[in-house]
């Protein structure tokens, strides 16, 4: 699948991640706004200019020209809702040192995926090499 800019922003996870999609769906539910959500597997990486790498390391919020991986993606998700708090909430998500704390927070969730609620050996990532 090709993404359009011009139709908003896309939200790209795991959708061989029982506990990534669980949470796309929770958030999708709770959320007021919430964009356009993908598995990265539909979609054409290299014209997102995302490897493969990026999408099992990371969900990605793609807006216009702007990609954010990680926490920032969940940052900006939060800072595009109409609500004060989860505005705020999100900007608090980029900002020293909740960032720091924040993208440790993320890499402890991605790298433990399996083993959370809702994941399944399939959530595991593959080793770095």
């Amino acid at each position: 699948m090709h993404w359009d800019s011009s139709r908003g922003p896309l939200l790209v996870f795991d959708g061989d991640c029982a506990f990534c999609t669980t949470s796309v769906n929770r958030l999708e539910a709770v959320l007021p706004r919430f964009p356009e959500s993908q598995p990265w597997q539909w979609l054409d990486l290299d014209a997102l200019g995302l490897t493969r790498d990026d999408v099992t390391q990371f969900a990605w919020f793609l807006s216009g020209k702007h990609h954010y991986g990680g926490h920032l993606a969940f940052s900006a998700l939060l800072r595009m809702q109409p609500t004060l708090g989860w505005r705020f909430l999100g900007n608090l998500l980029r900002t020293p040192p909740f960032s720091w704390a924040a993208a440790v927070g993320y890499q402890l969730i991605s790298r433990n995926r399996s083993r959370l609620p809702g994941g399944t050996p399939a959530c595991a990532l593959p080793p770095r090499g």
